[in-house]
């Protein structure tokens, strides 16, 4: 079945841009398109869709607040944002909102099409640019996590990118361990996935 999306752009343009671009790509169905967040939250209502593509700055209700109703209101909807080089605030606070990917607005057709499968999938996926965001933009003091010192270096290897059978051959132990350490550190604090992960680490001067 393809995957069923919702856009939401005020700008014209970019907006009819990136629905010509999704339907170019095989699985993926454009169903509606928003021009703020409270229309994207209305259809998103309506229409039931698999993911809803977002952009972070628009009137009326931004991508912010449309995603944090989105993910309140309607949980089977993942959402994934577009940002710009200046809303490194905003990206955290999509984080929290509950969004589950991150996208510059110049990524491809191509990898923007991968992060809507993969935020489908219950996955994350933050590209190279907004990684950069967090990195510059956000204060990162050193402050008492209450992580053991394992967990706070399975963090720091989450952050740099490693999956879960390279942090167990970094460490040296099981991969099964790799997982009890990330459920351990994700509950105390408060994380939904590893997209919240890099960001809490960037915070806290791992990365």
């Amino acid at each position: 079945m393809s995957l069923r999306v919702v856009v939401a752009d005020d700008q014209t343009v970019v907006r009819d841009g990136l629905v010509t671009l999704l339907k170019l790509l095989p699985g993926i169905d454009v169903i509606a398109a928003a021009a703020d967040g409270l229309e994207a939250v209305r259809l998103v209502g309506e229409h039931d869709p698999d993911v809803l593509l977002v952009d972070l700055r628009m009137p009326t209700m931004d991508g912010v607040e449309a995603t944090r109703r989105v993910r309140a209101d309607y949980p089977r909807t993942e959402v994934v944002v577009l940002t710009t080089y200046s809303d490194d605030d905003s990206v955290l606070s999509a984080l929290r909102a509950g969004a589950r990917g991150f996208l510059t607005k110049d990524a491809d057709a191509e990898s923007i099409g991968r992060a809507l499968q993969a935020a489908a999938a219950g996955q994350s996926i933050v590209d190279a640019d907004v990684q950069r965001l967090l990195i510059e933009g956000t204060p990162k003091p050193v402050v008492d996590t209450g992580l053991t010192p394992r967990e706070t270096e399975v963090l720091r290897l989450i952050a740099e990118g490693l999956s879960n059978t390279e942090i167990a051959r970094h460490l040296v132990v099981s991969e099964a361990t790799v997982k009890t350490h990330i459920n351990h550190l994700f509950a105390k604090a408060h994380l939904r996935d590893r997209a919240q992960a890099v960001a809490y680490a960037y915070r806290l001067g791992l990365a």
